[in-house]
């Protein structure tokens, strides 16, 4: 059965648009992603333009915020931070999203 939607109707109550997207969402291997664009939409207003200039890459893997960058003293900074950047990257997504950071 490739290729085919299987949906199973008993569990279904109502859900409003926004809440079916949300569950989809919580399932599916792209929620990282979509959170990583979200975070990448703020990353300059959470953490300064020079920052994000020198970012290079955000990733998202579970609880797991990927930075990649090439400068060496903003690796440094930014492991000295982790703790505030959690906690900044929650606060603009709204909920606790992310537990650890990893600097490339």
């Amino acid at each position: 059965m490739q290729g085919k939607l299987i949906i199973n109707y008993c569990n279904m109550g109502e859900y409003s648009l926004g809440d079916a997207i949300q569950q989809f969402l919580d399932k599916s291997r792209i929620r990282g992603d979509i959170q990583a664009m979200q975070i990448y939409d703020v990353w300059e207003h959470i953490m300064g333009k020079t920052v994000a200039r020198y970012t290079k890459k955000l990733q998202i893997f579970g609880n797991k915020l990927i930075i990649s960058t090439d400068v060496a003293p903003l690796k440094h900074e930014l492991r000295y931070q982790k703790d505030n950047i959690i906690k900044r990257v929650n606060e603009a997504l709204g909920k606790a999203v992310i537990t650890e950071i990893v600097v490339q």
